[in-house]
């Protein structure tokens, strides 16, 4: 029974540490006074944090990734929440069949995706570059969004939208004014794991960028010389907001919470 008692904290703990060893270690190395390359420690410096840009071409890299990322994310969240609505709210023919659709793109790997897309551009003799890969981003994240505001909108109420519909509210009065409100939170969540899955993606780039180059593809080609420590400060300054946005969330949350058990 004690060993039983404790199996699962210890090995879910060795789990967690293991999942933290990458992270802590791209951390310390942001700090490591390297050279040509930054494969062994050399000294502590913080010229890496006060001189991100040190590194050849690391934040134009880092610049395109971000505007793919936002461009696809807002492209991807703003239909993927159409599609969400429609599948959930009505009914039409082939329902069934856009539910695989949708959920393809998540079942394939993403060579075969990533190639699938290169064929069609090259087919219709577009030149790779930065919509080809705002459209390829466009693509995979969608079926995301939709997954997950789908699962929002069928957790809604109707009545309340029916008791706007008695207060004599129009429809889309109704909509901006009592479903979206609700939406939100599932729309901001899509949002964020769109642009997490766009900005880490680096196969489905590689295959439709061209020379366009992004921050994955930065590393990708900078590891067989050396990562410049200018990469993992950059590295851990996303995992740091990306830490404070979760952490940032849960506060809201919580109070929102506690302001509801008040009331």
């Amino acid at each position: 029974m004690k060993l039983g008692r404790w199996f699962v904290p210890v090995v879910g703990g060795l789990a967690f540490v293991y999942l933290l060893v990458p992270i802590v270690y791209i951390f310390v190395f942001s700090f490591n006074d390297a050279g040509r390359t930054n494969l062994e420690w050399r000294g502590f410096t913080w010229d890496n944090w006060a001189n991100p840009c040190g590194a050849p071409a690391v934040c134009e890299s880092l610049a395109n990734s971000l505007q793919v990322g936002i461009v696809a994310t807002l492209i991807a969240t703003a239909l993927g929440t159409c599609i969400a609505l429609g599948l959930v709210r009505y009914k039409f023919r082939f329902r069934k069949l856009t539910d695989v659709l949708i959920i393809l793109p998540l079942a394939t790997p993403e060579v075969v995706l990533g190639a699938s897309l290169l064929a069609q551009f090259l087919n219709l003799g577009w030149e790779l570059g930065y919509w080809t890969i705002v459209i390829a981003h466009t693509v995979f994240c969608m079926s995301f969004v939709i997954v997950t505001v789908r699962a929002r909108v069928s957790s809604l109420d109707p009545r309340l939208e029916e008791a706007a519909a008695d207060l004599y509210a129009s429809p889309r009065l109704a909509f901006w004014k009592v479903t979206f409100p609700l939406l939100l939170p599932g729309i901001v969540a899509a949002a964020l794991l769109s642009f997490a899955m766009s900005f880490d993606d680096f196969i489905i780039t590689n295959f439709n960028s061209g020379n366009f180059q992004t921050f994955p593809k930065f590393i990708y080609v900078s590891a067989t010389r050396g990562i410049p420590a200018q990469a993992n400060m950059i590295g851990s300054a996303m995992f740091i907001v990306a830490l404070l946005v979760v952490i940032i969330g849960q506060i809201i949350s919580y109070r929102k919470k506690k302001q509801l058990e008040k009331v």
